[in-house]
């Protein structure tokens, strides 16, 4: 269920803010957008699987915290981030 290390790899250079970058708001919060969708795909199929959920509901948590975060720190790059990520549609 989790995501490869290519593919993370792939998400920290699409969304890094500097060369060396990655830990910023913006790469956590892809990171888990990820994570997030294998995890629905894999709870579509295991509707009984009351323990991914959990962990579901956790990384939805810290990715909205992390999205408070950046939205009061620098509205531009949040609203630039949920462009690019598809959310809030």
């Amino acid at each position: 269920m989790a995501i490869s290390q290519e593919r993370k790899n792939e998400i920290i250079n699409e969304f890094k803010v500097h060369d060396t970058d990655t830990g910023s708001p913006e790469v956590q919060i892809a990171v888990l957008t990820e994570e997030i969708n294998l995890l629905n795909e894999h709870l579509r199929v295991h509707k009984k699987d009351h323990h991914s959920r959990r962990g579901l509901f956790k990384m939805v948590g810290k990715r909205r915290n992390l999205l408070n975060y950046l939205r009061n720190k620098d509205i531009i790059r949040y609203r630039d981030l949920i462009q690019k990520l598809g959310l809030r549609r």
